[in-house]
């Protein structure tokens, strides 16, 4: 009677990204959708705030206060930082109850070194009995209802905060994988770098990533690319605040550069395809997820450039922790697509 009245705690999945952290929890779906923020307090060693009231502090810290993303291009930048953002997202999302630690599934890039695998696991140990690993692109295919058990090749496309996965799966497995450190962070960079040089006026990078939201775009458009807006940044020439008017046109000029690299990485990709899934590819298209998905004409751009039809998914900025928690539901049968080492089960 003892154990069925105590709540155990419940399988986590989590989408550990640069920009933002998304937890899925087993039995009651996604319960955590915060910013990859952290504010410690120097003095004491131990965090102020987690998640968005941290992103609040950016830029706007005394001198004993230091709010920063732990993560940086898909990988733990400040490992302290990361290991107390995750324990605190985790008590949250389990809300504080439970007498056991859970099990995590954590979405992190197929780009990623051993080492660096090795660093998400042991911040992920702090708060957990076992942590599995799982590639960004092979979770965002699975949280985008792509077939990725079936004998056929799908292609998947994350454009994430800080880099890009491009993967062809076919029966569970990655067959051919690129990740490159461009995304959503350097497409909002571009555009903080073209104000500064062609208007001489200085953004934060909360103000850049706005303008990207608002009137980015990756093809061109000629109703939208007049459109404009006005933007607010610190002007380098008088030292005083100053207000211009910017067209979309010009903004996604600013961006083409690292929208070239994301449009390159997808081409090098479907060079080294197998040519039987090269052709499943062609009949079923190309799908996009991730933050960077939504960027306005990136299917267009994606279309033109390789001759494919190209898709965004549903809800693509969820397909990742989807991803991982349709893995949780269904552990037995798609256990074989986490990276599960010794060292982790010995932990339960």
């Amino acid at each position: 009677m003892f154990f069925r009245r105590v709540r155990f705690s419940r399988d986590i999945g989590i989408d550990l990204g640069t920009a933002n952290t998304l937890i899925f929890v087993s039995g009651k779906g996604i319960v955590l959708q915060e910013p990859s923020v952290v504010a410690m307090d120097l003095e004491r060693g131990v965090p102020l705030a987690v998640g968005n009231e941290a992103k609040l502090m950016l830029g706007r810290t005394p001198g004993n206060i230091r709010a920063v993303r732990p993560l940086r291009d898909g990988v733990i930048a400040d490992f302290d930082a990361a290991e107390q953002m995750i324990k605190t997202f985790i008590f949250k999302a389990n809300e504080g109850r439970g007498i056991m630690a859970p099990r995590l599934v954590i979405g992190i890039p197929s780009g990623v070194t051993g080492v660096e695998r090795r660093a998400v696991r042991e911040a992920g140990l702090a708060g957990a009995r076992e942590v599995h690993l799982i590639d960004e692109p092979v979770a965002a295919a699975i949280g985008a209802g792509l077939p990725v058990t079936d004998p056929v090749g799908t292609m998947i496309v994350d454009i994430g905060g800080g880099t890009t996965e491009v993967a062809v799966l076919s029966l569970g497995g990655t067959v051919i994988s690129e990740s490159v450190r461009v995304a959503g962070d350097e497409l909002s960079e571009s555009i903080g770098v073209y104000l500064k040089k062609v208007h001489n006026l200085v953004v934060g990078e909360r103000t850049a990533e706005d303008i990207k939201i608002r009137i980015g775009s990756a093809f061109p458009d000629d109703p939208h690319d007049s459109t404009s807006m006005d933007v607010r940044g610190l002007h380098l020439l008088s030292g005083l605040p100053r207000t211009i008017n910017v067209r979309a046109g010009d903004i996604r000029e600013a961006m083409a550069e690292p929208l070239n690299v994301i449009v390159e990485a997808v081409k090098r990709t479907l060079e080294r395809t197998p040519p039987e899934l090269a052709a499943d590819i062609v009949d079923r298209g190309i799908m996009l997820a991730g933050g960077g998905a939504q960027v306005r004409g990136i299917t267009d751009l994606i279309s033109h450039e390789t001759g494919i039809l190209t898709h965004v998914a549903e809800d693509p900025l969820l397909c990742v922790v989807n991803g991982c928690g349709i893995v949780l539901e269904d552990y037995k049968r798609l256990e074989r697509v986490l990276d599960t080492p010794d060292f982790a089960r010995q932990t339960v």
